[in-house]
């Protein structure tokens, strides 16, 4: 970690992003896109800093923040990216928000926190085509998904010449939808099968009972193709999977549980995943009768392999080769 003498907090929205020099308590306001990074460049130079004495601090907002973070890290520039709820419970209470403001928060958080900071890395740019494509075709889905609940709804209709005429234009919606989700996934497998790592950890994932296509890409992407993540303990507790204990003095003891803030997309898949395992995987369709009939509840014992699946996962593909079932090879 190098001995930074500054730090720069970056407030990002779409058309443009407020930046603030801790130390000095500068403040200036650039546009989000090229000519804007140049211009900000150009600013510290004015400065008298060198990227290299600078730690840069900005909030994970999506796509806005997508261009600046390839700027920092194609110019050797130390970042890091942090979640906005991280930042805004470190500060403590405010009364009112502006853009100059969280500005002026994130350069704080970003030298308080300087020696100990964990440097962001951007997503590659075929990870970030294939993030895109997956988005879209989530977002065909769960139109698919809103039609076809308006045409059964339309079911009840007395008047069938009305159902007749609304299912007709609905039906024909639904259709381009799906034209449009197939194509969308054929230009998917190309992206993955275009990278021989994703390719291959795509296969891996795929490889373990339970995980399916869209939970092996979800997989991919959260983790960055399995390099942002040194455990499979650390992903089980992103996704929201790792029960936590609540105790205080001798009053308060209460039992382990799963706390709320996690990416609850994410979280629904593996559970999907691991109720898909136990109708084809003998060995955890054994274990989860064993912990029911011991008397443990369906959802711990769900969440039990949920956390299974991602130590499978994790582990095949450090191996490097295909999950293999245990009863495979029993005598």
């Amino acid at each position: 970690m190098r001995n930074y003498s500054e730090s720069l907090g970056l407030d990002i929205s779409k058309s443009h992003f407020d930046a603030v020099l801790h130390q000095k308590k500068l403040h200036r306001q650039f546009e989000n896109n090229q000519s804007g990074f140049k211009a900000l460049n150009k600013w510290i130079k004015d400065q008298k800093y060198l990227w290299k004495d600078i730690l840069v601090c900005f909030e994970n907002t999506g796509y806005y923040s997508l261009d600046i973070s390839y700027f920092l890290s194609s110019n050797d520039i130390d970042y890091i990216q942090e979640h906005g709820l991280q930042i805004k419970r470190s500060i403590g209470f405010r009364r009112g928000k502006s853009d100059k403001a969280d500005a002026y928060d994130i350069a704080l958080y970003c030298w308080q926190n300087r020696s100990n900071a964990r440097l962001s890395t951007p997503p590659t740019i075929i990870l970030s085509k294939l993030k895109q494509l997956n988005r879209s075709r989530d977002i065909l889905i769960k139109q698919r998904v809103a039609l076809k609940n308006q045409i059964q709804a339309l079911s009840v209709v007395r008047d069938k010449a009305i159902y007749s005429e609304a299912c007709r234009s609905l039906k024909k919606v639904t259709r381009a939808i799906d034209a449009q989700i197939k194509s969308l996934e054929t230009t998917i497998k190309k992206v993955i099968e275009s990278d021989p790592g994703i390719e291959r950890n795509y296969r891996l994932c795929n490889s373990v009972k339970g995980i399916g296509p869209v939970l092996a890409i979800e997989m991919i992407l959260h983790t960055h193709n399995f390099n942002c993540f040194d455990s499979w303990r650390k992903f089980a507790a992103y996704s929201g999977t790792v029960p936590y204990p609540y105790q205080s003095g001798s009053s308060i003891n209460w039992k382990a549980k799963i706390h709320p803030f996690c990416d609850k997309r994410l979280k629904s898949l593996l559970t999907m995943g691991a109720i898909s395992a136990l109708k084809c995987d003998k060995e955890l369709k054994q274990y989860y009768k064993k912990r029911i009939e011991e008397g443990k509840p369906k959802m711990s014992v769900i969440n039990i392999i949920r956390n299974k699946l991602i130590a499978r996962v994790f582990a095949t593909v450090r191996r490097g080769t295909p999950y293999v079932m245990i009863d495979t090879y029993a005598a």
